[in-house]
């Protein structure tokens, strides 16, 4: 029997409640929807459409290799932005405030090879509500063994490198969801605290037939369409995933993992002492806020905070609500974690792993000292 992980109540923050209120009343002053506007649907038809543009152009085999590689590789990028700007709004029932939109949307996920059934459970479920909670957020686990951000867990030798290898690591993100994490994490039987068992018969037919549907359309018919040799189109293949898994990686990590968040460690028979939001809090970030281009690109997870606090609410209002969610957060003592620029995060992240490895560094012996009397 899975245990469930309590937030406390007792004492429920004000803080959330309050911030939720505000945040409403915005969008009800402004005569506003919380959902997509035009910006957003422009926005999603623009990286769905130069998506299939570059898998369009590469199947017309009019092109060099090295001019196909270079579609390939944009091709991965535009698959990541679909990620943050399509599918991952929709999955969360952002996109729209009919659920039937939101669902046919999501199915955008299915265009990276991966699986909406099973993001939803790992990410809106158990991420979501278990943030960085080492055992419980089953997103800190990057790379079991390898990567080490949680302080509990024993410590190996070669994690005093981790903030190096830590990042060719995340470029492997996308190409194992393709082959590897769908599967897993579907046939796993508790994911945390969570219990995973128990998928509806239509959701193991949906997952093999995408996967194989992925697998036709990206694998075998561009192998057989093209004049390519199979070490070529194999190397092109790759590297599409590895450009997607490493923004992917990067954007995520970002989001969590940098000096100022927490890592809570649950109190045997209470839990976590204190309000979920609060929680949040102290577990998310924000990296290049003022960035137009950031916003554009990570469709508004560059605002992880909002996100956390209002994930159904759509990533194009993400800024304005800011305002309101920093100014509260100030108002109840609550940190509000920001790093400046994309940069900024990105050394903190470094500076983070390097931190957490750094016990795997074995301390120097001192050299023995004579003593004269």
């Amino acid at each position: 029997m899975v245990t469930q992980l309590k937030f406390n109540t007792t004492n429920r923050s004000q803080f959330f409640s309050t911030v939720r209120q505000r945040v409403n009343a915005y969008f009800k002053d402004n005569n506003l929807s919380p959902n997509a506007n035009g910006a957003m649907w422009t926005k999603a038809i623009f990286f769905v459409t130069g998506y299939f543009v570059m898998y369009g152009l590469i199947l017309s085999n009019q092109f060099g290799s090295w001019a196909m590689l270079g579609m390939a590789l944009a091709m991965g990028m535009f698959a990541a932005f679909i990620g943050f700007n399509v599918s991952h709004d929709a999955l969360h029932g952002a996109f729209s405030s009919r659920s039937w939109v939101n669902k046919w949307i999501g199915y955008s996920f299915y265009f990276i090879g991966a699986s909406p059934y099973v993001w939803k459970i790992t990410h809106n479920v158990v991420h979501h509500t278990y943030t960085n909670i080492p055992g419980h957020d089953d997103d800190i686990e990057i790379a079991p063994g390898l990567i080490r951000v949680d302080t509990d867990e024993p410590v190996r030798p070669w994690q005093r490198y981790q903030q190096w290898y830590a990042f060719p690591l995340y470029s492997l993100a996308s190409i194992s969801w393709v082959f590897r994490k769908d599967y897993m994490k579907f046939f796993k039987k508790t994911i945390g605290s969570y219990d995973n068992s128990g998928h509806p018969r239509r959701e193991y037919i949906k997952l093999f037939v995408t996967k194989a549907a992925y697998y036709i359309f990206f694998i075998i018919i561009p192998f057989l369409v093209l004049d390519l040799t199979w070490w070529q189109f194999a190397l092109g293949f790759v590297l599409m995933h590895i450009v997607e898994g490493l923004v992917l990686g990067l954007v995520f990590q970002l989001a969590h993992v940098v000096e100022g968040t927490s890592f809570p460690v649950p109190l045997e028979g209470i839990g976590i002492d204190e309000a979920w939001a609060v929680h949040q809090m102290r577990t998310t970030a924000n990296f290049a806020p003022d960035s137009d281009l950031a916003a554009f690109l990570c469709g508004g997870l560059n605002r992880q905070i909002e996100h956390h606090l209002f994930p159904k609410v759509c990533h194009i209002h993400y800024p304005v609500i800011a305002n309101i969610v920093r100014d509260t957060a100030h108002e109840f003592g609550l940190p509000y974690i920001e790093n400046p620029t994309f940069s900024a995060a990105l050394v903190s992240h470094y500076r983070l792993l390097k931190e957490l490895g750094k016990e795997a560094v074995p301390s120097p012996v001192p050299e023995s000292v004579e003593v004269t009397v």
